[in-house]
C-alpha cells in the first residue's frame, strides 16, 4: 500500500515516514496537489498553532474534502484538529477559526486550571468503539501506570498539544486530562480518522495503530475493488 504524506511544511516528516515504513507501507511525501488527488491513503501531519497549520495547508483543502469521498485519511495532531469543523485557537473568545469539517466537533484549549499545558508526556488511551484503526490496541490498563515503562502494558501513547476535541460521538478513543477528550476520531463513514498523539513517537501502540491505518487502506481498496 502506497501512503502519501501531506508536506505543507508542518511536522516531523522523517520520522512519520520511518514510522509508516515499519508498518510495511511504500510511503512518498508530496506537496503536488495533483498527486495528492491520486494518492491511495493519505496523512496529514501537523505541529504548531493551528492557524498557521491552516493557512499552510489551505493549496491542499479542496483536494483533502474531494479525497474524503473514497480515501483513506489519517490526521496527526494538529492534522487531526484541521479535520474537524473549527477551533478556538488563536482567536478572541467567542470566535472560532473554520477546520476542513471532515469530522464533526470544535477543538478547544485544555483547562489550565486542571492541568499543566501543554499536555506532554505519556498518557492512557480509553477506547470508546470499535473501529479498525484501535484492533488489538488495550484501552483496559491501570489507569496508575503513566510511565514509558508501562506503554508495553496497555495503550498509552505521546501526547504534545494545548488543543482538543471533547468525546463525542466521533470519538473512537479517548484520554483524560483536564476533561475527556477525543485522542482519535472518525468521520461518519469512518475512512477519514486521525489522532491527537503523535504514533510515530509511541512506541509499539503507535506502530500498532499505523500497521492499522496501512490494512485498513488495503482493505478499503480491495473492497472497493470487488464492488465495481
Amino acid at each position: 500500500m502506497k501512503v502519501t504524506i501531506i508536506d505543507y511544511g508542518v511536522g516531523n516528516l522523517r520520522s512519520l515516514r520511518r514510522g509508516l515504513e515499519q508498518a510495511d507501507a511504500t510511503v512518498e511525501i508530496s506537496d503536488d496537489p495533483q498527486q495528492i488527488a491520486t494518492a491511495e491513503a493519505l496523512v496529514l501531519p501537523g505541529v504548531g498553532a493551528f492557524g498557521e497549520c491552516v493557512r499552510n495547508s489551505r493549496p491542499f483543502h479542496d483536494v483533502l474534502v474531494e479525497a474524503a469521498e473514497d480515501t483513506p485519511i489519517l490526521g496527526i495532531c494538529v492534522g487531526l484538529q484541521l479535520l474537524f469543523t473549527e477551533s478556538t485557537e488563536g482567536v478572541p473568545d467567542g470566535e472560532t477559526i473554520d477546520g476542513l469539517d471532515l469530522i464533526p466537533g470544535r477543538v478547544e484549549r485544555l483547562p489550565t486550571t486542571a492541568v499543566k499545558v501543554p499536555h506532554m508526556g505519556w498518557n492512557q488511551l480509553t477506547i470508546e468503539r470499535e473501529h479498525p484503526i484501535v484492533a488489538g490496541i488495550d484501552g483496559a490498563a491501570s489507569a496508575t501506570r503513566r510511565t514509558v515503562a508501562s506503554v508495553d502494558d496497555g495503550a498509552y501513547v505521546y501526547f504534545v498539544h494545548s488543543y482538543a476535541s471533547t468525546v463525542d460521538s466521533h470519538t473512537v478513543a479517548s484520554c483524560d486530562y483536564g476533561f475527556d477528550s477525543a485522542a482519535i476520531a472518525t468521520n461518519e463513514a469512518g475512512n477519514v480518522m486521525g489522532t491527537q498523539f503523535h504514533p510515530e513517537k509511541s512506541g509499539p501502540i503507535g506502530l500498532r495503530l499505523l500497521e492499522n491505518f496501512v490494512a485498513y487502506a488495503e482493505a478499503y481498496h480491495d473492497d472497493r475493488a470487488a464492488v465495481h
